[in-house]
């Protein structure tokens, strides 16, 4: 008999479900590397989720329903991953120590004058003299035609004063375009409760419009609400207003604008050496029109401007759609005519931003357009797109944050970081915030430290000075503050 021969069994072949199980973990790990491979490149240039966002609802919108739902359903992922919950809106955001206060001393007197209704104001304005102290008493003060002027000059050490001898006791309502128009020398404005009135928001632009030669400006301890821009300075016919000051307001709208019109609660174009100190600004949103606004910005070809102590929250008791940036140099741009040296080689230099709390912002937290040799330190940036140097004529020395989002270059600007505290873009696709763990609270008033505050490496260069008034350490914690308690009232 003829035995066959013996051979080695085959290999069996996969059944059905292996073959599934394989072709799936093929496929998941072909998704997850066009995954990381496409976070790579949105990191390489800068992309955020909460920028990426708003692109992919617009190119999905139009097609099929299945295209459109699977955009909206990235939109919403997107938006999700970097901004997560929400600070929730919370009133003691506007009673915090940045912002109007409840007490001011009152200033020296050449002259006092005691008024108590429009019309003696309107004369008293129009007849000022340097170191008149205009005083409105108690009640409410209606301006429906005709803007406020401030047409008669102060003097160093003798400004004319307008106030209330008490916040919150004179409430000026305005129904018109421009409230206080000043294109004078030392003018002083303080503890004045103002509110925008106009039945159509597209006219209520500006409380304060500092124009050309109104040098000197000041603006300390008033309540400013529901207007586009609440502070409007530019220059004219080659004068321009500098050496300004806009110190301890609380500046908000309770609405969104309803306007195409610009949307930037202190707007300054071309004025030098401003100092933007312990305000509060909060809830810009722009209704119409491009739907981009700014809580503060300075551009124009200015320089040596100093925006710091501030709170600046985008969205504290607002939602809306649209981009909003909290702080800005350079804006998004300025035509040459309105530019002080008529080019706009540069929108800014030597322009300092530092020591605010900048928070809930669906754009950019700090975004410097074409501003050279600037200064971005100890900010405490959270729910933002992060901080953004962008274009070649943008240089930027950025040192001691504390930044919930990316510190980034774009289009060529110059970023020389130092010893910040800060989130990768990736980490963001990832919903990973590791900033927002140090802190507990429901709402940007109520922040507290988790834990110990996470510290400098080694003491800066320059120190910068607390959010809250305090005393901060060699050895300071990255960010705006020491402890937010501080500015708690």
């Amino acid at each position: 008999m003829v035995r066959a021969k013996r051979t080695k069994n085959p290999a069996r072949a996969p059944s059905p479900a292996r073959t599934l199980l394989m072709l799936s973990v093929l496929a998941a790990a072909v998704l997850a590397a066009a995954a990381v491979g496409t976070a790579w490149f949105l990191d390489s240039r800068g992309v955020t989720p909460r920028a990426l966002a708003p692109y992919v609802a617009k190119r999905s919108s139009g097609h099929n329903q299945a295209i459109e739902q699977s955009g909206k359903w990235m939109q919403r992922t997107l938006i999700s991953l970097d901004r997560g919950s929400l600070y929730a809106g919370d009133d003691g955001l506007l009673q915090m120590r940045p912002g109007a206060q409840a007490r001011a001393a009152p200033p020296l007197a050449v002259r006092a004058l005691a008024v108590s209704s429009v019309a003696q104001l309107r004369e008293a304005m129009a007849g000022a003299m340097p170191g008149d102290v205009i005083t409105l008493a108690p009640g409410e003060y209606a301006i429906m035609r005709g803007e406020l002027g401030a047409r008669r000059p102060g003097a160093e050490g003798s400004p004319i004063v307008v106030r209330a001898e008490r916040p919150g006791t004179a409430v000026i309502e305005m129904g018109i375009t421009e409230g206080f128009k000043v294109t004078a020398p030392h003018w002083t404005f303080e503890n004045l409760t103002i509110r925008g009135t106009c039945k159509y928001q597209l006219y209520c632009e500006h409380a304060f419009h500092v124009v050309g030669n109104a040098d000197h400006f000041t603006a300390r301890n008033n309540t400013i609400v529901d207007f586009n821009s609440h502070f409007k300075i530019n220059g004219r016919r080659g004068d321009f207003p500098d050496h300004g000051a806009i110190i301890g307001n609380t500046i908000t709208n309770t609405t969104i604008r309803d306007t195409g019109t610009a949307v930037t609660l202190v707007d300054l174009v071309s004025g030098s050496d401003w100092v933007i100190r312990g305000n509060v600004i909060t809830d810009f949103i722009k209704g119409g029109g491009d739907r981009i606004s700014y809580g503060v910005f300075a551009k124009g070809a200015g320089a040596r401007n100093i925006l710091e102590q501030n709170i600046v929250v985008c969205e504290h008791l607002l939602r809306g759609p649209g981009q909003r940036v909290g702080m800005s140099l350079g804006g998004g741009g300025t035509a040459k005519r309105y530019c002080r040296d008529r080019r706009c080689i540069t929108e800014q230099d030597d322009s300092v931003i530092r020591a605010n709390l900048i928070a809930s912002c669906s754009d950019d937290g700090v975004y410097l357009n074409s501003a050279a040799r600037s200064v971005v330190s100890h900010n405490t940036v959270l729910d933002t797109g992060g901080i953004v140097v962008r274009f070649a004529e943008s240089s930027a020395e950025v040192e001691g944050n504390l930044v919930d989002g990316a510190i980034r270059s774009r289009d060529g600007g110059v970023v020389r970081a130092h010893d910040n505290f800060d989130t990768s873009i990736m980490a963001l696709y990832a919903g990973s915030h590791a900033v927002r763990q140090l802190f507990t609270g429901s709402s940007v008033a109520t922040l507290d430290w988790a834990g110990e505050p996470a510290r400098r490496e080694a003491p800066p260069a320059k120190p910068a000075p607390d959010l809250c008034g305090g005393r901060r350490p060699s050895l300071p914690a990255y960010g705006a503050f020491e402890a937010l308690a501080g500015c708690r009232q």
